[in-house]
């Protein structure tokens, strides 16, 4: 059976937005305004700030889901407890989001340190390792058992990872300090894939199970990250760090954000560009999960790597190298294994047996 109209819409939906959320990310990174000294223009390297905005974004789909329920509530007919984006369980403790929002928040923040210094391709295919970690945390935790299929899919997935690691090193800058900031980049992307699990395994845990309408699940862990890094923002300013490139050398340095902004309304626009992507795209993919599948979502964030892969390329954001497309083919199908999505041996020799079958069958005349 083929796709409908709106699956169509909700894929490309999907797909559009989850790259625009990363590539705006990286764009705002490599854009150049004057800051708070008023001096040389310099790159706008505030990930603690950038990851605020994609917490306000997430936490746009919970007014999301309170002006869908209201409408639908004003009917007086029920529809809001059988429509697929409100219905489900309205009666929880919020606190309950607190912990995987905490997790977000850490696991958010180090992927935008670690984007600043790395490629926006490699951003996105070093957070296949979550599956890596979240395979093991669940055996741990959960009492998961892994079977060979996942651990051949995981296997395949992280020589995928070594791949583009490797190409990282060996096409990073000439100079030596752009080369190990590079890696440096690459390692706290894949380090952060250890959060991000630990997320994952708390969400199954405490979470799941609880029918709580996803739309709200994402709008509360956007509340609880957006308030908590934001009170963060103030004695991030007083931490000193060295090797920061803000005016005060301050972990984080918002004031010298807001001037950047202000000076160069590109970045504006790029941040805004990951406020509205990030919530649409949380939109799209509940909306593809009960559409069709999980499957077809994880499928489908495969094209949102391929799509970032070739838009950093035509726009000299990195170097093309054969390399890479076999580490990004080997991460899919690892991918792919571990989830499931592809057939295994007895099914296509089922398929063929079929086939072979119905040929044999004469065809039977009028």
């Amino acid at each position: 059976m083929g796709w409908t109209t709106k699956q169509v819409i909700l894929s490309l939906i999907l797909v559009a937005t989850g790259s625009i959320n990363t590539i705006s990310t990286k764009w705002a990174n490599i854009m150049k305004s004057t800051g708070s000294d008023g001096g040389k223009p310099r790159e706008f390297n505030h990930p603690f700030f950038q990851a605020c905005c994609m917490f306000f974004g997430e936490f746009l789909c919970l007014l999301c889901f309170k002006v869908i329920y209201h409408w639908l509530k004003r009917k007086q007919d029920g529809s809001e407890d059988i429509h697929d984006l409100v219905k489900g369980n309205r009666s929880f403790n919020p606190l309950i989001f607190l912990p995987p929002a905490m997790c977000d928040m850490i696991a958010t923040s180090l992927m935008y340190v670690g984007l600043n210094f790395t490629y926006a391709s490699s951003f996105q295919m070093l957070r296949g390792a979550v599956i890596v970690f979240v395979a093991l945390l669940s055996v741990i935790f959960l009492g998961r058992r892994i079977t060979i299929k996942m651990w051949i899919g995981i296997a395949l997935t992280l020589g995928g990872l070594v791949i583009v690691g490797l190409c990282d090193v060996m096409y990073a800058n000439d100079d030596t300090t752009g080369g190990s900031n590079v890696i440096i980049g690459d390692l706290i992307i894949f380090g952060a894939q250890v959060i991000v699990a630990i997320q994952m395994v708390v969400e199954e845990k405490f979470v799941n199970g609880k029918d709580i309408p996803p739309l709200q699940a994402v709008g509360w862990e956007g509340i609880f990250g957006f308030v908590t890094l934001s009170l963060l923002l103030i004695p991030f300013y007083f931490i000193h760090v060295p090797q920061a490139t803000n005016p005060h050398s301050a972990l984080e340095d918002l004031p010298d954000a807001l001037y950047q902004i202000y000076n160069n309304y590109m970045i504006a626009i790029a941040l805004t560009g990951t406020i509205i992507s990030i919530a649409f795209f949380n939109f799209a993919g509940i909306s593809v999960t009960k559409e069709m599948s999980a499957t077809t979502r994880m499928v489908l964030d495969s094209v949102r790597i391929l799509f970032i892969y070739l838009f950093s390329l035509c726009v000299n954001w990195q170097e093309f190298h054969e390399l890479q497309i076999l580490g990004f083919v080997l991460l899919i199908i690892g991918m792919a294994i571990y989830n499931d999505l592809l057939p295994s041996f007895a099914t296509i020799r089922g398929l063929f047996r079929r086939d072979r079958d119905e040929a044999l069958v004469p065809n039977e005349t009028t």
